[in-house]
């Protein structure tokens, strides 16, 4: 193995031990904070929201919307995480120009923002997949880039429990089936929308809306980015070298609870 895979295994160690880490009394006492915020929301946004991510989900597993090039293959793994920097960094921008526009049009242009991000950051996870060799037209694969983009985007307690999903997927990917209702996309939605409801209403708000829209969909654009190369990284080191304890028990969990 190449020096480079050793040093991204001791990278990936570390965030696997952030997405273990369990919720904090800070965790909790935010999403009490947080339901008091959608509380304010108004009724429109609420609709757009839930609707976005519903047809998001839609698209993602059965939809040819997003089309990406053939999978990358004879790559290493430096020659992949280049060609993912620069791409995140493309979305980055576009993210932030996006935000900015919409988020200085007032409340009603503001509230185009979510549906415009949320294709962002899945073209965005579309593209990672097929520069890390995977092959979306699969569609355990899609179901793959909805755990990336819940582990980025969840309550930490929620996050625990994809993971342990994420960290066995080559085992975990034989039980799906191509049903929709297996995915609970109401937990999936909401646990979306609390993540980031605080920062997209602040991005309704004039004279400051242009700025928050540009920062916090360059953060959140940079975070998803930085998650799926961990990800893919996660599934290509530990297949190439099995460096995984041969014995480990395996927790397989079902999107639905």
């Amino acid at each position: 193995m190449l020096e480079y895979d050793y040093e991204k295994i001791k990278e990936l160690e570390t965030w696997k031990k952030k997405m273990r880490k369990k919720s904090s009394f800070i965790d909790k006492a935010s999403k009490g904070t947080q339901n008091k915020f959608n509380a304010i929301l108004p009724d429109k946004y609420h609709k757009i929201m839930t609707e976005s991510i519903k047809n998001m989900i839609k698209v993602v597993l059965f939809g040819s919307k997003y089309t990406t090039k053939k999978p990358r293959q004879d790559l290493t793994l430096r020659e992949r995480d280049l060609l993912a920097e620069e791409k995140i960094k493309s979305y980055k921008n576009t993210a932030m120009i996006e935000g900015a526009g919409t988020g200085a049009g007032g409340i009603l242009l503001g509230l185009t923002d979510f549906p415009l991000l949320l294709s962002i950051k899945i073209k965005l996870l579309y593209e990672l997949a097929s520069i890390y060799g995977f092959d979306i037209k699969d569609y355990r694969e899609r179901m793959y880039i909805l755990n990336i983009f819940q582990l980025a985007f969840s309550s930490k307690d929620h996050v625990n429990e994809v993971f342990k999903i994420t960290e066995s997927w080559d085992i975990y990917k034989d039980t799906l089936s191509e049903d929709i209702n297996d995915l609970d996309w109401k937990k999936f939605q909401q646990e979306y929308r609390d993540y980031i409801d605080l920062s997209k209403m602040l991005q309704l708000v004039p004279g400051i809306g242009a700025f928050v829209g540009a920062y916090v969909n360059n953060k959140l654009v940079d975070k998803l980015g930085y998650y799926a190369m961990n990800a893919y990284r996660m599934r290509i080191l530990e297949n190439k070298e099995k460096i995984a304890p041969k014995n480990k028990k395996v927790n397989i969990f079902r999107f639905r609870h």
